[in-house]
């Protein structure tokens, strides 16, 4: 297996004090929290008992190797999957056993790995296939269209015949017109060029901007510590590792993405998320 870069981690940004005369805030309600959840494909255990928590404004990166669970972790948010066992709260309402379509409406909205568009509809089409359970907010096509300069001009053109990265920005302009409060992204750099990538990375803070909380999964590990403000590894669908960047050395994310932590009797380093 070829190692990914693994970037000593960056200095974790610390809030500053509270202004004078004001109490510090207190720590906001999880926007989502994932408790022991265990997920089967039949006979096939996915996922075991993996717990999480994300707050309002995050960018949370679930990294790990191919066959970690990453995508089944987020195909279960989304509804796609029904867990074995452990439960799903978003918001502070158990949403475990909502339908896709109404989590959606709930505020989860995710950008599945490959894109998935519909390829005979045009770059309109499948926007307003992504409104079809939105809630309210300011995302529409047309602001979608502000986003991405490029896409006004091509609305009227087949899914199909668009590039990777261009099919990536409208599986993303899909997601956005639903009003998501919690934005899921599945590998956005999967089968793209670097400079493809950094520009669909770059786009992050906008969102974040908006009002959105972000939950990737990202197997280039480099480029999740680069904007995560937490990261969680997974390893044959069970937790490695966690925290914030910062708090993290490259030997220890490492030996949590390949296993040798477990090799080496080690337990679960990170906090309680």
């Amino acid at each position: 297996m070829t190692r990914p870069w693994l970037p000593w981690a960056r200095s974790a940004a610390r809030p500053g004090p509270a202004p004078a005369g004001q109490p510090p805030a207190g720590p906001a309600r999880p926007l989502l929290e994932v408790r022991d959840l265990t997920v089967h494909h039949g006979q096939l255990r996915a996922l075991t008992e993996v717990s999480l928590t994300v707050h309002p404004g995050e960018v949370y990166a679930i990294i790990g190797a191919n066959g970690a669970g990453k995508s089944t972790l987020l195909r279960t948010l989304a509804g796609l999957h029904a867990p074995t066992s452990g439960t799903v709260v978003f918001d502070g309402a158990d949403v475990t056993g909502l339908r896709p379509d109404r989590r959606v409406a709930a505020g989860i909205a995710m950008v599945p790995e490959g894109r998935r568009l519909f390829g005979s509809l045009t770059v309109e089409e499948n926007l307003l296939v992504g409104a079809a359970y939105a809630r309210p907010g300011p995302w529409s096509p047309e602001r979608v269209y502000e986003l991405f300069g490029w896409m006004r001009e091509r609305r009227g053109q087949r899914a199909a015949l668009l590039s990777g990265g261009e099919q990536q920005a409208v599986a993303i302009g899909r997601a956005l017109v639903a009003n998501p409060r919690l934005l899921l992204l599945d590998e956005l750099s999967l089968g793209l060029a670097p400079a493809v990538v950094r520009r669909i990375y770059g786009m992050l803070p906008d969102l974040l901007a908006a009002g959105l909380t972000v939950l990737l999964v990202e197997q280039d590990v480099s480029q999740a510590l680069r904007v995560a403000t937490h990261v969680h590894c997974l390893l044959e669908g069970r937790t490695t590792l966690r925290g914030a960047p910062g708090e993290l050395t490259a030997a220890a994310i490492e030996d949590a993405y390949f296993g040798l932590a477990r090799a080496n009797g080690q337990g679960t380093r990170g906090g309680p998320r």
